[in-house]
């Protein structure tokens, strides 16, 4: 078998970073000669790219490796990523797995697939290599799917949040020097990049192990510079970054997007101290009306955790009373999952899973309503939509404040900017039309 006949199918759960780095890996294979299909084909091989954030994304990698293992049973199985990382030994227990990489070297990958096919059989027990996470990982793309790449510039977290795995799965904070995230960015979007979105496991923390005092806000104002750059748009961001003196150089940027996702996880001060979280719901609240008022137009998203142990009924009150008040375009709630070798799982007052359920629901039909308001906000307005995805003559895309619009077409306007105007919403998303002879 030529290795243009090798097929290998690649699955990513979990955040950007993660994308970004299964993309990585798929530009090395087929740098190498790997023919890299669908995962949903009969492959060759298989890399599963894990994620360990909660109970539900282990349980879906489990399912996924046994999926790749049933589709053919002769393909390699390489699991990588932060569950391969954090739970190896349990991995290891999965027969038909060839080799297990975490996160130190990824890239390892590829060196371990083409030892796998040279060898010519299926190992009998998986090899597992776990590297220091000590060091950033070199690693760039030069793809990106429809309009969007992701650039990763910052690994690890050393928040120590009582409830996250991602520490252990991650490391201490190692940044990606600026001259490398400059020179991908600008390759990016030579090759027509329209949005690119820096992202990182704790984006807030780029340049905190830099000596220089080299921060986010000076990559972000390195980044707008560059000739001809489409949209930036930001991952995560912890609230407590949105101080006086970031709001106001960001501000002053052309290429950043008035949106900002803000890991809040609570509304409930009580809570937030429980998680170990550097920001309670003023700080949160001051920060985002700072940007309000620096940025016009500016939206925000969030996650939120719901039955996190010692949430009582008023906690709870406390969170949906926050995001009343904060106005999310968007809320993803999720009801809290222990994890093993946290500081949450041994914490007592545990919340009974059918409460934690039922305040995920409760929150997410309070945010239902704030989204349908926000989206109101936007009938009779004209915005500029980049557009992704085309299918049964509707094309969707967002603005640059992250909303969401569908718009009926001829034909498709992927990677195209438009000028459309809003008809009214479905409550997730905008409907309009497309004004005349306004294309960028």
């Amino acid at each position: 078998m030529s290795r243009l006949e090798r097929t290998v199918g690649i699955y990513t759960l979990g955040c950007k970073v993660n994308q970004y780095e299964s993309e990585a890996i798929a530009e090395g294979l087929a740098s190498r000669g790997f023919l890299v299909v669908p995962f949903s084909q009969i492959c060759d091989a298989y890399i599963i790219n894990t994620c360990t954030v909660t109970a539900e994304s282990d349980r879906k990698a489990r399912q996924l490796i046994r999926r790749a293992i049933k589709n053919n049973p002769l393909a390699y199985i390489i699991v990588t990523g932060c569950m391969a990382e954090v739970f190896s030994d349990k991995l290891s227990k999965i027969e038909g797995i060839d080799y297990i990489c975490g996160n130190g070297n990824k890239l390892q990958v590829i060196n371990a697939l083409e030892d796998l096919f040279e060898q010519g059989q299926k190992n009998a027990f998986p090899k597992i290599s776990l590297s220091p996470l000590d060091e950033f990982e070199a690693m760039q793309i030069t793809h990106f799917d429809r309009t969007r790449a992701y650039v990763k510039i910052e690994d690890g977290c050393e928040n120590r949040c009582t409830y996250c795995i991602i520490p252990e799965a991650r490391g201490k904070v190692r940044s990606k020097d600026s001259e490398d995230v400059l020179c991908e960015v600008r390759a990016l979007t030579a090759g027509g990049c329209r949005e690119i979105v820096l992202t990182g496991i704790e984006t807030a923390s780029y340049g905190r192990d830099f000596n220089n005092g080299y921060r986010l806000a000076d990559l972000l104002e390195e980044v707008d510079a560059i000739p001809n750059i489409g949209r930036i748009r930001l991952g995560s961001l912890d609230p407590s970054l949105m101080k006086n003196d970031f709001v106001n150089r960001i501000a002053k940027l052309k290429s950043l997007t008035p949106h900002f996702h803000l890991s809040m996880q609570s509304g409930s001060d009580k809570i937030l101290a429980l998680m170990k979280r550097k920001y309670n719901s003023k700080i949160a609240l001051e920060g985002m009306e700072r940007l309000r008022a620096a940025i016009p137009g500016v939206q925000f998203t969030t996650d939120m955790i719901v039955g996190f142990p010692g949430e009582t009924e008023e906690d709870f009150a406390l969170t949906v009373d926050f995001a009343k008040k904060a106005k999310f375009l968007m809320i993803h709630v999720f009801p809290y999952s222990e994890r093993r070798g946290t500081v949450a799982a041994t914490l007592p007052q545990r919340v009974p899973e059918e409460i934690r359920h039922r305040r995920v629901r409760e929150l997410s039909e309070v945010q239902a309503k704030i989204q349908k308001e926000v989206l109101d906000s936007y009938t009779n307005t004209t915005v500029e939509v980049l557009f992704e995805t085309y299918a049964n003559g509707i094309m969707i895309g967002h603005t640059d404040a992250f909303v969401e619009v569908a718009c009926p077409v001829s034909h498709s306007l992927q990677a195209q900017l438009h000028t459309v105007y809003i008809t009214g919403n479905d409550g997730k998303k905008c409907i309009g039309t497309l004004c005349p002879h306004a294309h960028k």
